[in-house]
């Protein structure tokens, strides 16, 4: 299957002479870091009469989500693992090396047509069992990210561009031209998907409204704006899904250096029922449902380990817990890092919706949420402790190496994480650093502190990219301007 015709280049062209400039436009305005709020240019969308378009029959029933890279094993591993959706994922859990971009749109265009098939290097032979499978609903990158192997008009490609066009120009006429968008901060950012949508179905004659987006709330600003993205999108708005750890980042990454009443504790003890968190996924809930929009729940990333059933079962139970509490918010599904995970979601949200596809009819009346809940940090509770900073050092790092190596889903300590991680985890050290953070042992976090944690991690790791991780590790963690995606500085290292 070839991918990259001369007509499908011609597609992603035209999509870029048409909109490419407007996104350079959006990602200086993402600069001007402005206080955080309800807009109020925005009133009358919030206060007016609309809903979103009418989800198409194969988005009615998403009560459980699959996540992963469009590497070919994992393509059929979540085509058969019984989940409602495969968020077959271009983004945080890929690494864009020019070899990964090519085949996972060869992969998406073999399972679109239910023909792929693989053979391991060690004979194992890998092949879809039979229907029915998933939705398939596609994560291109983010607008910040290019991509220097095409240019179009003299410049590098959008990321997004690329990924999205190339696999809406081969597999939007089977129907079914669904998309997860990642990373966005405004209405205005929706506004410009949105028009590359109807350009995209103009220019192949789609029918307008045949592409459905479901929107990753994981930033802080399009946190206030949850139901003017939903309106930009309206035509072809799908829902919103609760990215809780790019949230976090984000959260992180705007109130880096506005003082100790910003600064998070260590990251694993910022649960879901912080009562920032508590007030950003109600909020979510509230929007869609008030709007006919569906709800997508967080990321259970663990991993079963056979070898250690005491670990295992102690985080299923914590998976339940958090599956149960999303279900009884008014969650329409939610989201799993592993096949074994789809079952237990499954179940918990068969209990709640019964034989209903969803619960949209859920409204939320109880639910008002202010500013100032939003941006309540301190009630997150938890300290930032000397075993937060060491596992974000290790973590951050072990990522990094896998991500250089072209591995964006990396299973660390029983967890499947994805690029998210490694941006909480150096950011939050960026901001320990600048906010002369004392630890609960009593040391303050310094550079020279966490240069010799790096370096002790660096020595107890083994691998081709450990070396240059670490370096990527200390500069994005430890340079005087804040780096706003460390994927950006990695991308040129491979």
């Amino acid at each position: 299957m070839q991918v990259l015709t001369e007509e499908a280049l011609e597609f992603v062209a035209k999509l870029h002479e048409a909109h490419a400039a407007r996104r350079d436009e959006l990602l200086a305005l993402r600069k001007e870091r402005r206080p955080l709020g309800f807009l109020p240019e925005t009133r009358e969308v919030r206060e007016g009469d609309w809903r979103v378009a009418e989800a198409p029959e194969a988005l009615r029933d998403r009560r459980v989500e699959i996540t992963g890279p469009t590497e070919r094993k994992m393509t059929i591993n979540a085509l058969n693992s019984g989940a409602k959706v495969w968020l077959a994922d271009l983004e945080d859990a890929n690494t864009p090396h020019w070899d990964n971009v090519v085949q996972g749109q060869v992969n998406l265009y073999e399972a679109a047509r239910e023909t792929i098939e693989h053979t391991s290097p060690e004979g194992k032979e890998y092949k879809l069992k039979g229907g029915p499978y998933p939705t398939v609903v596609v994560r291109p990158r983010g607008w910040h990210l290019d991509e220097r192997n095409l240019e179009f008009g003299g410049r590098k490609a959008v990321g997004a561009l690329v990924d999205f066009g190339l696999h809406f120009f081969h597999n939007a006429s089977l129907g079914k031209p669904y998309y997860y968008l990642p990373k966005m901060e405004s209405y205005l950012e929706a506004r410009l998907w949105n028009d590359v949508f109807t350009t995209a179905q103009k220019l192949l004659g789609i029918p307008h409204g045949t592409i459905r987006a479901t929107v990753l709330i994981e930033t802080i600003p399009a946190a206030f704006q949850m139901e003017e993205i939903l309106y930009e999108l309206r035509d072809h708005a799908s829902g919103l899904n609760a990215g809780r750890w790019d949230y976090l980042f984000s959260v992180i990454k705007y109130f880096r250096d506005a003082g100790a009443d910003y600064v998070l504790p260590d990251r694993n003890s910022v649960t879901m029922t912080a009562p920032f968190m508590r007030a950003y996924t109600e909020l979510l809930v509230k929007t869609c449902h008030k709007r006919g929009a569906f709800a997508m729940g967080g990321m259970a990333a663990f991993i079963p380990n056979r070898r250690d059933p005491e670990v295992t079962e102690n985080a299923l139970r914590k998976v339940r817990e958090d599956k149960t509490r999303e279900a009884n918010d008014g969650f329409d599904g939610s989201w799993v890092a592993h096949p074994d995970l789809v079952p237990i979601c499954r179940e918990i949200f068969d209990g709640v919706l019964g034989d209903r596809p969803n619960q949209v009819d859920k409204q939320r009346p109880d639910v008002s949420v202010t500013a100032a809940q939003l941006l309540d940090f301190k009630s997150a509770g938890g300290a930032a402790t000397r075993a937060g900073l060491e596992a974000a050092v290790d973590v951050g790092v072990r990522y990094i190496a896998s991500w250089l190596g072209g591995n964006g889903a990396a299973a660390i300590h029983n967890l499947m994480e994805d690029a998210a991680t490694a941006e909480i985890s150096r950011s939050q050290i960026w901001q320990w650093i600048n906010n002369e953070v004392v630890l609960d042992d009593g040391t303050q976090v310094t550079p020279e502190v966490v240069r010799e944690v790096l370096a002790r991690v660096g020595g107890s790791l083994e691998g081709p990219h450990v070396a240059a991780a670490v370096e990527l590790f200390e500069q994005v963690a430890l340079s005087e301007e804040f780096v706003d995606f460390l994927t950006l500085p990695a991308y040129e290292r491979i």
